[in-house]
């Protein structure tokens, strides 16, 4: 498969995932599905900050993961809609969509015009603040959602890496050296802490730009690295994976290009500690990689029901035939699509997965557009849990994370790793790697 087919599966096919700081706790994955259209099932809803409500109501009964019924929203809504007003707890007409609406109806026709907004948006706030896990969904504002999707997809636009080095996209590797070492040499010559922190953006603008994959990723997409590799020893392929995102499986796919044709490695490490996880299809797409189209990768749980997910039409790369043991490291910082791709391994044998339990953030968000207007200036969309991971014994990963095969806080973990790994010098490749980090 050519370079450029397998970016368009890389980072055009995959969705988007990720979290925002502040009360949005930072979430796993995400998966794209259809928002829910604006209802105007009850003459109530002719009011708009009604309708605005009560279209969170639809989105939510459609497509949350937990099926519940309209009695369990309508009394959140009961609840939020005290607390967003400060008043004492309001009586719905009837436990159901119908009783919510004329509720809110009620509300708002009590409420001065130039509150009506306000309260609105609060009460969809604190509603959707409330649902299970606690903190994972929320009302996203237009800019809000630009910042989610930029983080997920590890992007920063506050810092045009050409302009931070003074060049522009033809440059070349070694114009990007010089460069560097020029804007280094002058910042290193300032005490002033902005200037430390800007070396630091110099610095991974030289790293980015210097190197022609990660160049011509940021070129097309403004996506950042989110993969480091080198060789441990002679046999074993360091691959540190920082994030993921739409780029990371082209990032994999062109670490394993640059080392095809070195016959000497025949074992990998995979390390996403700290790996905050990101877009969910990047795991069955990894997994394609090694064993090929059509084949099972996980389940979703949405709504009591379990939904396969299987590898995309992606054939395997035969270089990755050649490494013969793969360890995945992880720790309690290892989260969503990392767990995910972690359990993964796990249950297909494809590695053996070590370090400590993981951070157990098996959640799958993704954003729905609300359609009603309650200014012109400014839109809304509604961040949603919509399904749950499961680890390899098909629990959920939420909360429980996934169990190492070898724990590093046993005292034998090394004689452990020793007996299980055959390959020479792995065993001390692992070593090495657990503690550089």
């Amino acid at each position: 498969m050519s370079h450029r087919i397998l970016i368009a599966f890389g980072i055009l096919s995959l969705a988007f995932s990720s979290g925002l700081g502040g009360y949005w706790f930072y979430v796993s994955d995400a998966k794209g599905q259809t928002a829910a259209a604006a209802a105007y099932n009850t003459s109530a809803e002719e009011e708009a900050h009604v309708r605005f409500d009560m279209e969170v109501f639809d989105i939510v009964m459609q497509n949350y993961w937990q099926k519940g019924s309209e009695a369990d929203l309508a009394e959140i809504y009961r609840l939020a809609l005290a607390k967003a007003a400060g008043t004492a707890e309001e009586k719905l007409p009837s436990a159901d969509r119908a009783g919510t609406a004329q509720m809110l109806a009620d509300a708002f026709a009590h409420t001065p015009d130039d509150k009506k907004k306000a309260l609105a948006v609060d009460i969809a706030i604190v509603v959707l603040a409330n649902l299970a896990p606690q903190g994972r969904s929320g009302l996203l504002s237009e800019k809000q959602e630009q910042q989610f999707r930029d983080t997920a997809n590890n992007i920063d636009r506050e810092n045009d890496l050409y302009q931070k080095l003074g060049v522009d996209k033809t440059v070349t590797p070694e114009q990007v050296q010089e460069a560097y070492e020029t804007k280094a040499a002058e910042l290193a010559a300032s005490s002033s802490p902005q200037a430390k922190e800007e070396l630091k953006v110099v610095e991974k603008a030289k790293e980015v730009l210097a190197d022609a994959g990660s160049k011509s990723i940021y070129d097309e997409t403004k996506i950042l690295p989110s993969v480091v590799s080198r060789v441990i020893g002679s046999k074993t392929l360091y691959l540190d994976l920082s994030k993921v995102t739409p780029a990371t499986l082209q990032e994999f796919v062109n670490t394993l290009e640059t080392t095809k044709d070195n016959p000497e490695l025949t074992s990998m490490i995979i390390d996403v500690r700290g790996n905050v996880g990101g877009t969910l299809d990047f795991a069955k797409y990894l997994l394609a990689l090694f064993v090929g189209p059509n084949q099972y990768a996980f389940d979703l749980f949405h709504q009591g029901e379990m939904q396969v997910e299987r590898t995309p039409a992606v054939p395997k790369i035969p270089s990755l035939a050649n490494f013969k043991e793969i360890a995945v490291l992880v720790d309690g910082q290892t989260q969503s699509t990392a767990e995910l791709t972690s359990t993964i391994f796990k249950r297909m044998r494809l590695g053996k997965i070590i370090g400590t339990k993981t951070r157990g953030w098996g959640t799958v968000e993704n954003t729905f557009p609300v359609t009603t207007r309650l200014s012109d200036d400014e839109k809304f969309s509604v961040l949603l849990v919509h399904s749950l991971t499961l680890r390899e014994d098909n629990e959920p990963i939420e909360g429980r994370g996934v169990d190492p095969d070898i724990d590093v806080t046993s005292a034998d973990w090394k004689s452990q790793v020793q007996t299980t790994f055959r390959t020479p010098g792995f065993a001390n490749a692992i070593f090495e790697a657990v503690s550089s980090k």
